[in-house]
């Protein structure tokens, strides 16, 4: 089952306690003597700052807990010796050794150091990687924390956001009356192809209409000029039909064929216009 954001969110926001703040707490100076205490005071403050969890802090640490060691191991080993020595003297009969006794010793020592130098090699490798780790978790921890507070401000802006939508969805405009402007995105998508293919499907038929246009314009050109002769034969056709009628109604004898010839002429004009496609 997925969780939700603000499980998420409690979750993150729980205390988890880290491994490496457990150890820090482990390695504290109040768990050592007062004598093994002793550092600088820029060093002290920034540790108590921090809770000696500071990685400067637990480098100062390191740094002089291993002076500290060395010279816990030189005052320890002097001491073995000086009590092995003094027993050695004061026993009865003195305890007495030889010189094989010694070489094997020697050996023996010699073994054991070569053995606890590649001990000490193996512990700096692991101690090498356990730091290069431990940079790369404090990296990942330190973005932990970021993003987490990123999200504990998520919810009040996501809250911020949803009333700015509602105040923007009061203050709009009323919705269009065209029931094409209130379509959802994938059908506008769809009338959009439609209206850009129709639009396409135009302007080939422009085109093309351009292409035809100038082949029309010199037909139109050539019946007007042909067009010419047959108005001026029309306005002397009318003018004789005039001329004709006015005789006829004063009775002259004329009249009567000069009608039939205006009558031959329309005949004439109509089938010439018929013929041209020249609406008159």
């Amino acid at each position: 089952m997925t969780a939700t954001p603000a499980a998420a969110l409690e979750q993150l926001q729980k205390s988890q306690t880290l491994k490496l703040v457990a150890i820090a707490e482990t390695l504290s100076p109040k768990d050592f003597p007062k004598s093994a205490q002793k550092r600088s005071s820029a060093v002290s403050d920034d540790s108590e700052q921090n809770g000696d969890t500071h990685p400067a802090a637990l480098e100062a640490d390191l740094v002089h807990y291993k002076e500290l060691f060395g010279k816990l191991r030189f005052s320890y080993v002097e001491q073995v010796t000086k009590e092995k020595f003094l027993r050695g003297i004061t026993e009865n009969p003195p305890r007495l050794v030889e010189a094989t006794e010694n070489d094997e010793k020697e050996k023996e020592i010699s073994a054991l150091k070569a053995d606890l130098k590649e001990r000490k090699l193996e512990i700096a490798e692991i101690l090498k990687a356990l730091e290069a780790k431990g940079k790369d978790l404090a990296l990942r921890y330190g973005g932990v924390q970021l993003r987490t507070t990123q999200l504990e401000a998520l919810p009040g802006e996501i809250e911020g956001l949803e009333a700015s939508i509602e105040c923007l969805k009061h203050d709009q405009a009323p919705p269009s009356s065209n029931p094409e402007l209130a379509l959802p995105l994938p059908k506008t998508m769809e009338l959009l192809q439609v209206r850009e293919l129709e639009l396409a499907a135009l302007n080939a038929e422009i085109v093309k209409l351009q292409a035809v246009l100038p082949n029309r314009s010199r037909e139109l050109e050539k019946l007007e000029r042909e067009l010419k002769p047959l108005e001026t034969q029309k306005q002397g056709t009318v003018a004789a039909a005039h001329e004709a009628r006015r005789r006829r109604e004063e009775g002259g004898g004329i009249g009567d064929e000069l009608e039939e010839r205006g009558r031959w002429l329309r005949a004439s004009k109509k089938a010439l216009r018929e013929m041209l496609k020249v609406e008159g």
